[in-house]
C-alpha cells in the first residue's frame, strides 16, 4: 500500500462480499428454504405465463441468446473491422 488514507475502495465495505460470508449465505438459505418447492413454484408460474418466471427458466436451462451489436451506419457509412484491424 501506499499509505494513502481509505486506499483500497470508495467507502468501507464496498467491492464484492468475500466467498466465505456467500458461502455462508447459502448455507442459511438452504436451511430455511426447500429447493423442491422453489422449482415447483417456478414451474407453476411458468404454466401462468409468468414472463420473468420463464425468462429465468430459459436463461439457466439454455444459456442467453449472444448479443449482437448493429455497426452499420444510417447514412450509408460502414466501417470493415476486418480490414481496419490486421493481425500477422
Amino acid at each position: 500500500m501506499d499509505k494513502r488514507k481509505k486506499n483500497g475502495g470508495a467507502r468501507q465495505g464496498s467491492g464484492r462480499p468475500k466467498k466465505a460470508d456467500e458461502v455462508k449465505l447459502i448455507e442459511r438459505l438452504d436451511n430455511i428454504i426447500d429447493n423442491d418447492e422453489v422449482i415447483k413454484t417456478l414451474g407453476q408460474q411458468i404454466l401462468k405465463g409468468d414472463s420473468r418466471a420463464m425468462s429465468l427458466y430459459f436463461g439457466y436451462r439454455y444459456g442467453k441468446p449472444k448479443e449482437s451489436v448493429d455497426i452499420t451506419s444510417s447514412k450509408g457509412f460502414n466501417i470493415n473491422f476486418k480490414e481496419l484491424i490486421k493481425f500477422k
